[in-house]
């Protein structure tokens, strides 16, 4: 459905994409996942259209996200909000959705269900600018919503959205890949990617670094095993706390035990942490990463 193909873009001396490549398929949330710089933003930019790449190509749906067709496709809620302050809720949506190619009574019903879902309907009738920095990127989300796009691209969604308005568009994500859209998901809350339930892609210096389900990119790494004691830890003057560090936590705890001898009458617990999203963007997307997607 969403296909990049080693993309390069270039501003002045920044290479912001070199040879960035993602898939997103229909009914996937994708989390695409980076430090600020490694090309998201452009990659998304000129997957809706507005932006075209110096090499490399992008198909949505098999067309060219610059045709009419495929922006027809599209629903992109960028970093910042794109909304006309001045206007209403109720009008930005009416302006969306006519551009989206919504008219009349479907313009009018998709207005109620994406307000409903997204928790505006009390401030259809409120001017953008007054909204909260958070009640903005709900309207942005809705934007991009409106008119059931089958690729969607949303750039930080959550960002100044409070728990229940977070749950609330979470829900409105997963219903719409229920649906069969296509969507990336770009976030730095990498616990939405388990909500999600998203695949995953990490990008780093213009490209993606790596790619597949959070089960197989997580494993290996190395989680963490905490032993406590009454005391000092076997080996550890002043620490009471035995810390280590394997890609299986549980077993190497279970080892340790073994080995403890007259220490184990002072072990007061055990606590298993195994690895999680955290380690595994800091492990893949450090700037000292040789990994390859």
């Amino acid at each position: 459905m969403l296909h990049a193909s080693r993309l390069r873009r270039r501003f002045g001396p920044a290479t912001a994409l070199d040879g960035f490549d993602l898939t997103v398929t229909a009914g996937e949330i994708c989390g695409l996942i980076g430090h600020n710089g490694a090309g998201k933003t452009t990659f998304a930019r000129i997957a809706c259209g507005l932006d075209r790449p110096d090499s490399g190509h992008v198909l949505i749906d098999g067309a060219d996200p610059a045709r009419r067709a495929a922006r027809r496709l599209t629903g992109w809620a960028p970093q910042e909000p794109a909304l006309y302050p001045t206007a209403t809720v109720r009008d930005n949506l009416r302006l969306y959705g006519g551009l989206a190619g919504l008219h009349r009574r479907r313009l009018r019903t998709e207005i109620d269900q994406v307000t409903t879902a997204m928790a505006l309907h009390d401030l259809l009738d409120q001017p953008v600018g007054r909204l909260s920095g958070g009640q903005q990127r709900r309207v942005q989300t809705a934007t991009a919503l409106l008119h059931r796009p089958k690729v969607l691209l949303l750039d930080e969604p959550t960002v100044g959205a409070d728990p229940a308005t977070r749950q609330a568009l979470l829900a409105a994500v997963r219903a719409r890949a229920d649906d069969g859209a296509a969507i990336c998901y770009t976030t730095h809350y990498l616990p939405e990617l388990v909500d999600l339930d998203a695949t995953l892609a990490v990008a780093a210096r213009g490209r993606v670094i790596a790619r597949g389900p959070r089960e197989s990119l997580l494993d290996g790494l190395p989680g963490t095993a905490r032993l406590r004691f009454d005391g000092p830890a076997p080996g550890h003057r002043g620490q009471d706390t035995l810390v280590i560090t394997s890609p299986r936590p549980a077993e190497a705890a279970a080892h340790a035990l073994t080995e403890l001898g007259s220490d184990a009458a002072r072990l007061r617990g055990i606590d298993i942490t195994p690895p999680t999203l955290d380690d595994l963007y800091r492990h893949l997307a450090a700037p000292e990463s040789t990994h390859a997607a």
